[in-house]
């Protein structure tokens, strides 16, 4: 029997390097704990994630330049041409395992999935106070703050 192919929004994670997703959520982290000690730039940052491309667009983005090129350069020279096919390739590759020859490059220089700029955005709303039962009272300090958010979108998530 033929094994599906993971669930789509984890895929990237489970074959990407786990240092490599450790150090993606400690930055999330920490960028948290920053805007728990600053509350008046989280609307900021959160416009910041509405611009923020994840590793799906990327590729996206990667494959189409590349197959343009491949184009481009094989009406000049007619064995450019596979290089599309090849580009066509990695992305079916990717759809189907959800890795591709690009994607550990991608995600050493720290491109996200859509699942982790989500964790993010809800943990920024968490801390903001969006979601009811993250804040219980007025003496928890910035660090606890952040805890609680981080929690809050982990559940969510």
């Amino acid at each position: 029997m033929m094994e599906l192919a993971p669930e789509t929004e984890a895929r990237v994670e489970r074959n990407t390097d786990q240092e490599i997703n450790e150090r993606i959520h400690r930055e999330l982290e920490a960028r948290v704990y920053y805007y728990a000690q600053r509350p008046s730039e989280i609307d900021n940052r959160l416009r910041e994630l509405d611009q923020e491309w994840d590793i799906e667009r990327v590729l996206e983005t990667n494959a189409g330049v590349i197959s343009l090129l491949g184009l481009t350069l094989g009406a000049m020279r007619g064995r450019w041409f596979l290089l599309p096919g090849v580009v066509a390739a990695f992305l079916v590759q990717h759809a189907v395992e959800g890795w591709c020859p690009p994607l550990p490059i991608f995600r050493r220089l720290g491109i996200r999935t859509t699942r982790e700029i989500n964790h993010e955005r809800f943990a920024l709303k968490a801390l903001r106070g969006d979601f009811a039962g993250v804040y219980t009272d007025g003496q928890q300090t910035p660090d606890e703050r952040a805890r609680r958010a981080i929690e809050a979108a982990d559940a969510y998530l």
